[in-house]
């Protein structure tokens, strides 16, 4: 079958598209073929080797849409033909957190594509559980581009920062798959959003997405004043901060006393001086959040079903191209989801 894979940790000279071994169905597992992949920031850092070691010739990729093409032993509740989408959050299944439904806190949590051979190919085995019924309305290039950037910010409002109907939410980087899903939940919640950008070109598809307001962070200096400006003084009350350090000293001027900073990135840096007196004194929360429980992965489908959502894609490329797809991406270029046509 034809694959992307690597044979090497390296700059994007070391992606090839060639042929693997087509995968077979373990117990549990089912046996998808790919009709499309779309990429994220993980697949630079597993590329690069900033993550766990691989076992080369290793498969790229961790978000796939596509139909059931086998099933092993001991599976249920999926069948050769379904057209499915793949959550690519890996845990035991047996711990005190899986077992409360937390699969994402599981001590085993691993990600398809790093801890397992990835989707960039023609056919990708899976666990079955991994594995969530395609939502009818949408193409399998739309239903791909949820995967790791819907269900991260997903759990990031909702399951950790808690946002309600009103809030204000300050969104960094937008443009980015997880932060464009976070403008796209926070204003069906009924929230308020500013949202941060380099670019003013990217700040004026972000307004006719929904936001309220636009905060060039080059031009505007000071972003955390920008932002209480444009929240009229009071400050936001969540932060999603997809970025890391970069925005870490915007998020402490931004954010209201008693708000909330929930952080699943560090493209910007993973290391920021921290003052602590701002801390407590502002009763800030900080939350950590990684990706989605299947719960939370459930639930995403379900909303962007009832709303008619569909995700913000910036182009598609066929599985030939992909390394020029990951060059898109690795320079910042996408507006929305890159996704590959299987």
């Amino acid at each position: 079958m034809k694959a992307v894979v690597v044979r090497a940790h390296g700059g994007l000279e070391v992606v090839e598209v060639g042929e693997a071994p087509a995968p077979s169905a373990a117990p549990g597992e089912a046996v998808v073929a790919v009709r499309a992949a779309a990429l994220n920031h993980l697949d630079i850092w597993v590329r690069k080797g900033g993550r766990a070691a691989l076992r080369f010739p290793h498969v790229l990729g961790s978000d796939a849409a596509g139909v059931v093409a086998e099933v092993g032993p001991g599976v249920a509740g999926v069948r050769p033909g379904d057209a499915v989408l793949v959550s690519p959050g890996l845990s035991c299944g047996g711990c005190d957190a899986c077992r409360r439904g937390e699969q994402s806190e599981c001590a085993a949590f691993g990600i398809i594509g790093l801890s397992r051979p990835g989707v960039f190919a023609e056919r990708v085995a899976v666990p079955a559980a991994n594995l969530f019924p395609k939502p009818p309305a949408l193409s399998f290039e739309e239903a791909a581009a949820l995967g790791i950037a819907y269900g991260t910010a997903w759990r990031m409002l909702f399951g950790r920062a808690r946002l309600r109907p009103g809030e204000w939410v300050l969104i960094h980087g937008i443009g980015g798959g997880v932060a464009l899903a976070a403008l796209q939940f926070a204003k069906r919640a009924g929230a308020r959003a500013v949202v941060t950008s380099a670019s003013d070109e990217k700040l004026a598809s972000a307004r006719e997405l929904g936001a309220d307001h636009g905060v060039n962070y080059r031009a505007a200096g000071d972003v955390g004043a920008a932002v209480r400006e444009a929240t009229g003084g009071r400050g936001v009350d969540v932060s999603v901060n997809t970025v890391g350090a970069g925005a870490w000293a915007a998020d402490f001027a931004a954010v209201r006393k008693g708000g909330r900073i929930v952080l699943c990135g560090v493209t910007a840096g993973a290391e920021a001086p921290t003052d602590l007196r701002a801390l407590y004194w502002n009763q800030f929360t900080i939350l950590g959040s990684t990706f989605a429980s299947h719960d939370d992965f459930r639930l995403m489908l379900q909303t962007v079903q009832a709303t008619g959502m569909k995700p913000v894609i910036d182009s598609v490329f066929p599985l030939s191209r992909a390394r020029e797809a990951m060059a898109r991406m690795e320079a910042g270029e996408q507006f929305g989801k890159i996704v590959l046509s299987v």
